[in-house]
């Protein structure tokens, strides 16, 4: 809005000008014309009167229609004219007609006016015109018609640009809900002809990207469950096998199987999404203490620094899901010390989960919340398929969060999960 008041703007002090530049000739001739009419009739009438008679007669055609006339002596001190293009095209325009060697000016004595010097004989007069006569009044009617016609631009620019913000400001949404990995609704394509394909083209785009979502769950699913099959079937078989002759072996094989059942779990975790459960409020420390005592049941010790009872909207289960990979993570990369700390900041609820493991190269930092990435160093002996941390990272987002990996400066990583307080 304030761009197209600008334009108007600089568009109707342009239109002044070019009406000014284009006007000033035919004005100017005018006001010489009524200039040299005044000077030529005085002048005439001193010519036809009587030399004994030209002072009452001078002194009577003085003041006449504001019209005054004075011997002149042009030894005097006489101003030259102002740098104004219009009174020096006027004075341009009277010498034409009597004169170059005729003195003109606007202030003499004093006196403003226009000064135009004329001569019979020896004698020399000044023919002094109002400057009411030659001055143009300043047009104040034109600021009022440009100020409506401003004021109707821009409140038909105001409309025009709500028009085409609303389906931009929808299609804005829909965009950051796909890119959160959520479903956006339909947007509507009865709006503007330059945003109907547009709109049309993003929900074929965002159905297709459904339609190759659901068919990656089902195969992913579909391959998972043939999997699980036989792997149940090799684990039956390898608690079957002697302990006198397979103890040596056994234990490492139902370890494999438990890792590639724990992975296949993680892929079924990253496919079939967290989108479809309400939210609720929860409290944070409820939520982490929750997190404590299974941890406490499954033997792994952790200690937990809970900050101040506040409730959120979240996913419980998936809330739940994000923490569990960030502990399990922690567990698996670090070297049994793990920590869960909350608090609140002005803005968000900040819980953090720290180990004393190896750390991670700054430049990576970024690159481990994408799927399937993992790192060619000490945190990466554990094994795991890559997706833990790439599902935290995508249920932080769905709740509007961010989730950070931080070097703490005594060793170990930090793993940040910030999500937002809406009052």
């Amino acid at each position: 809005m304030l761009l197209i008041a600008v334009l108007l703007a600089v568009g109707q002090f342009a239109s002044l000008q070019i009406f000014e530049y284009f006007e000033r000739k035919p004005r100017a001739e005018a006001t010489a014309l009524q200039a040299v009419t005044v000077v030529n009739y005085t002048r005439a009438s001193l010519i036809a009167s009587q030399e004994n008679l030209r002072l009452a007669l001078l002194s009577e055609i003085t003041g006449k229609e504001g019209v005054r006339v004075y011997y002149a002596d042009f030894m005097e001190e006489i101003e030259p004219l102002p740098s104004d293009p219009f009174i020096n095209m006027v004075a341009e325009k009277i010498r034409e007609r009597l004169g170059t060697e005729t003195i003109i000016t606007t202030r003499h004595y004093g006196v403003e006016g226009l000064w135009v010097s004329f001569n019979i004989g020896l004698d020399d007069f000044w023919v002094v015109i109002p400057r009411v006569h030659v001055d143009r009044p300043f047009p104040w009617q034109w600021l009022g018609w440009g100020a409506l016609v401003l004021a109707l631009s821009l409140a038909g620019g105001y409309l025009i640009a709500m028009r085409i913000n609303r389906p931009l400001r929808l299609l804005m949404n829909a965009a950051d809900r796909l890119r959160n990995g959520e479903s956006p609704e339909k947007l509507p394509v009865g709006s503007f002809a330059e945003l109907q394909e547009v709109n049309d083209t993003f929900n074929k785009m965002a159905d297709s990207l459904a339609e190759l979502d659901a068919e990656r769950t089902l195969i992913l699913a579909g391959v998972s469950h043939d999997i699980r099959t036989p792997l149940a079937r090799l684990r039956l078989a390898v608690e079957m096998l002697p302990d006198e002759s397979c103890a040596s072996f056994k234990a490492g094989m139902i370890e494999d199987i438990t890792d590639m059942n724990n992975i296949i779990h993680q892929f079924l975790d990253f496919v079939k999404g967290v989108e479809g459960e309400p939210t609720q409020m929860v409290d944070i420390n409820s939520l982490l203490q929750g997190i404590h005592d299974r941890q406490l049941r499954a033997g792994r010790d952790i200690s937990v620094e809970l900050g101040p009872t506040y409730a959120i909207p979240i996913r419980p289960l998936a809330m739940q899901r994000l923490l569990d990979n960030l502990v399990g993570n922690a567990y698996a990369y670090g070297r049994g010390q793990v920590r869960i700390a909350s608090r609140i900041t002005a803005d968000y609820v900040v819980i953090s989960v720290f180990d004393n493991g190896p750390g991670i190269p700054e430049t990576h930092v970024e690159k481990l919340l994408r799927p399937f990435e993992r790192l060619d160093t000490a945190r990466s002996n554990a094994g795991g398929s890559g997706l833990g941390l790439a599902i935290a990272d995508r249920i932080a987002k769905l709740h509007q969060g961010k989730l950070e990996l931080i070097n703490r400066p005594e060793g170990g990583l930090e793993a940040r999960l910030s999500i937002p307080i809406y009052s």
